[in-house]
C-alpha cells in the first residue's frame, strides 16, 4: 500500500468472567460471544506474513490440490500489489495486547494475482485445473460455455479478498480502495495488470434442510461481487471443510453446509463494485 491505512473494529463491552462463564450451559455447548476492542491497519504483505497468508488461502482452498505455499510467495513478491490486514500496536497500552499484536498475526489479506502473467508457475497451473474440474463437474452447459470463453482469451485476475471471520465488512472498502488504487497505478506501467475479467472464490453457507434459500456469505461485502457477475457456480464442501466450519455452532441456530462460490466479472466493473461497497459499509 502507498501507506499505512487504519479502520477500527467496532468497539464492544467487554464480559466480565461470571457472564463469560453464564455462556456455557452444562452440556459444554457455547452460546455467546465474548467481543474486544482493537485497531487493524493495512500493510505491504513482507516475508514474515507467509503463514498467516497461507493459513487464509486454507481457507479458501481446502484440501484443493494447489501449492498455496508458492501462491503465498507470489503474494508477498509483488511490489505495489495488495495488502495484509494487521492489528496496530499503537494504542496497546500493557503487555497482553502487545502480545495480541505480535507483527506475524495476519487477520486478512486483499489482493490479485496475475494469473495470464504466471501461466507457466506451478500453482497457477493447478489452479486452473482445478477451476476446470468444478467447471465440469458444479456449472451447467452454458454457463460452463461462458466460463471457458473467458478463460480462454482474456487477461485474468485472481481476486483474493479474504480475513477472519467476524472482522467486520466495514475494512474491506479500506482494503479494496487501497488495491484499486494500486492496480490503477501499475497498469500505467504493466498493461498485462489492465485485467479484462476477475476471478474471485466466496466463501458461503446454506441451511441443511433447505440449500435453496438463507444463504449466508462468510464475507458480506460479496453479495455485490456476485450480482455484478458474468459467470457464477457453487459447490458443496461440506466433506472438505472441518467439522467445526458446518457444525452446530449455537444452539438455535440451523445446521450450515459450507458452499465456495466462483464469480467472475469484467475488470471494467471492480472500480463500480468497489464504490458500491464503500456506500454500503460506511
Amino acid at each position: 500500500m502507498a501507506g499505512p491505512t487504519k479502520k477500527p473494529r467496532k468497539p464492544a463491552e467487554p464480559q466480565s468472567d461470571d457472564e463469560s462463564m453464564s455462556d456455557e450451559s452444562e452440556s459444554g455447548t457455547y452460546h455467546g460471544q465474548q467481543e474486544v476492542e482493537a485497531t487493524f491497519e493495512g500493510r505491504n504483505p513482507e516475508g514474515q506474513d507467509f503463514h498467516g497468508i497461507k493459513q487464509l488461502l486454507l481457507q479458501l482452498f481446502l484440501k484443493a490440490h494447489v501449492d498455496l505455499s508458492q501462491m503465498a510467495e507470489m503474494l508477498i513478491a509483488q511490489f505495489g500489489v495488495g495488502s495484509v490486514l494487521k492489528q496496530s500496536c499503537e494504542d496497546s497500552d500493557d503487555e497482553d495486547d502487545m502480545d495480541l499484536s505480535d507483527e506475524s498475526n495476519v487477520f486478512g489479506i486483499t489482493s490479485v494475482i496475475n494469473l495470464s502473467s504466471h501461466k507457466e508457475t506451478l500453482c497457477v497451473k493447478q489452479f486452473y485445473a482445478l477451476l476446470d474440474e468444478l467447471i465440469k463437474q458444479h456449472a451447467d452447459n452454458n454457463m460452463q460455455s461462458d466460463i471457458l470463453q473467458i478463460l480462454q482469451s482474456n487477461k485474468i485476475g485472481f481476486l483474493i479478498n479474504e480475513r477472519f471471520v467476524n472482522i467486520p465488512a466495514k475494512i474491506s472498502a479500506v482494503m479494496l480502495n487501497s488495491l484499486l488504487d494500486e492496480l490503477n497505478r501499475i497498469k500505467k506501467k504493466d498493461n498485462s495488470y489492465d485485467f479484462d475479467y476477475y476471478v474471485l472464490i466466496c466463501k458461503t453457507s446454506k441451511p441443511k434442510e433447505n440449500n435453496a434459500v438463507e444463504e449466508l456469505y462468510s464475507n458480506d461485502e460479496e453479495e455485490i461481487f456476485r450480482k455484478a457477475a458474468d459467470a457464477t457456480f457453487d459447490f458443496s464442501v461440506e466433506k472438505e471443510a472441518d467439522v467445526g466450519l458446518a457444525g452446530k455452532w449455537l444452539s438455535e441456530d440451523k445446521q450450515m453446509i459450507p458452499y465456495r462460490r466462483i464469480i467472475f466479472f469484467k475488470g471494467s466493473k471492480l472500480n463500480t463494485i468497489v464504490n458500491e461497497i464503500s456506500s454500503l459499509v460506511q
